[in-house]
Parts: C-alpha cells; structure tokens; sequence
C-alpha cells in the first residue's frame, strides 16, 4: 500500500499584491471550504510576512519566499530564518527557478540557506528544475538529481522538507508539463531519493510539482500516484486558489 503523504499546497504570490488586494485574497480564503487534509503555505513577501501571518487563519501556513545563510549581520536587504520566525512564520522557499536565474544563485548557496534555515526551525520548501533547452537536451535527471543531492547533502531531518519540482519552461509560460511528464520525473526523484538517502524517506519525503498549475490542470495532475501537491505561481493570487487546494476532494 503507498505510504500515506499528506497532500501539500504551497502559494507563491512572488513580487505581487499590496495590502488591499491581498487583504482581499486573504479574506477570501479564510471563508472558503478548504480539503482539511492538505497543509496549505502561502509564500508572502517579505513586507507583508507579518501581515499575511496576523490576517491568515491559523489553518494556512505562512512562508518567506527566501532567506540568507546566517542569523544576522551586515547584509543589507536580506532576510534570516530567526527573523522570519519571529514574525510567527515557519516555512521558507528556498532555490526557486527565479533565484537561481534571475539571481544567480549556486546550488552551493541554496544548500547552505537549506542548512540554515532547518537548523533554526524551518520548514523549507526547495524547488528544483531544468530549464527548457536542458530538456531538449535530454539531460532533465542530470539536472535535477545535481540540484537534489546539494539539497540532501544539507538535510538532517526530512520531516521539515518539501521537494518542489518546478520545470523552468513551464513557470508563467502558460506551459504545463503533461501530468505524465511530471509524474515520469516525480517517480524518478524519489528513486534517487531511495538510493542515495533512504527508502523511508522516499516514501515519505512530499515531491509536489510547480510549472503553470491552474484550476483546470490540478485535478489530472494530482491524481498522479508521485505527485504530492502543487506550488502554484499566479493563480495563487485568485480565488481559483481554493480549487487547487481542493484538488483531491
């Protein structure tokens, strides 16, 4: 019988929203019916962690969309797992496509704020993908078992881990992989998981996938037997939200 992973739905609202539209978002769903068998994390910027923490029902988990590798210090602009956490926030998204290529981001660093961030409490959400040239290269394992082991290499505890695979060609492009292309990738991380970590943490670590998921693709897509939950990009902002919380029900 497969090991029964809790269904896992993490928001990433990115650069987006002020505090009247994601009152609003927010408002919207602490009314709504939600599946209570799915953790739901909502990804705030930082700003607005502490406005999202204080409006969101305590139902909804609250993440940083990022953090840096140590408790405090001279570097301006970043933000420290002690001080996400003192905003009541317990979750962290760590390695997102856009921080590796927008940001320049080495796996290296990604580790290290992986480390950091479980040591001080956090959950981290850590997102792994290839690019589409990649891809079409015929390297997609390569890729994505390199950015995985960097990320294994700093874990301890998996208990605080969500492995969130994120296709970069399919993130905003409108571009989702088929739920068998997920699914094919999905089955493959957690066999990598079983050799080089352990088999009781590939059957229980949740491997949720990101690229374009909307209310229209997340049924099929969480139907996949390796599928664990979904991050979601912009339609986290809408109502259409709720739905793909309530994929599974």
């Amino acid at each position: 019988i497969a090991p029964s992973r809790k269904f896992f739905v993490g928001g990433n609202w990115k650069m987006n929203g002020d505090k009247k539209s994601l009152g609003e978002l927010i408002q919207t769903m602490n009314g709504a019916k939600v599946d209570p068998n799915v953790d739901v994390v909502c990804g705030a910027p930082a700003i607005y962690l502490d406005f999202a923490r204080s409006h969101l029902d305590a139902k909804f988990g609250v993440a940083a969309q990022n953090c840096y590798k140590v408790p405090k210090g001279a570097f301006t602009g970043e933000i420290s797992p002690a001080m996400i956490k003192d905003c009541g926030v317990n979750w962290v998204i760590l390695g997102h496509s856009e921080r590796r290529h927008v940001f320049g981001e080495s796996d290296e660093l990604i580790g290290q704020k992986t480390a950091h961030a479980l040591e001080s409490g956090l959950g981290v959400i850590a997102c792994i993908g290839e690019k589409l040239d990649e891809r079409e290269g015929g390297i997609t394992e390569k890729v994505v078992f390199a950015q995985t082991k960097v990320i294994a290499d700093n874990v301890k505890d998996w208990s605080k881990v969500v492995l969130a695979y994120e296709p970069v060609w399919a993130i905003g492009t409108g571009k989702t992989a088929t739920p068998q292309q997920a699914q094919e990738v999905h089955d493959k991380l957690r066999g990598w998981l079983k050799a080089n970590v352990s088999e009781a943490v590939a059957n229980s670590v949740r491997i949720i996938y990101g690229g374009s998921v909307t209310g229209g693709t997340c049924k099929e897509l969480a139907s996949q037997k390796d599928v664990d939950g979904f991050l979601v990009g912009g339609a986290s902002l809408k109502p259409e939200f709720v739905e793909i919380i309530n994929a599974k029900m």
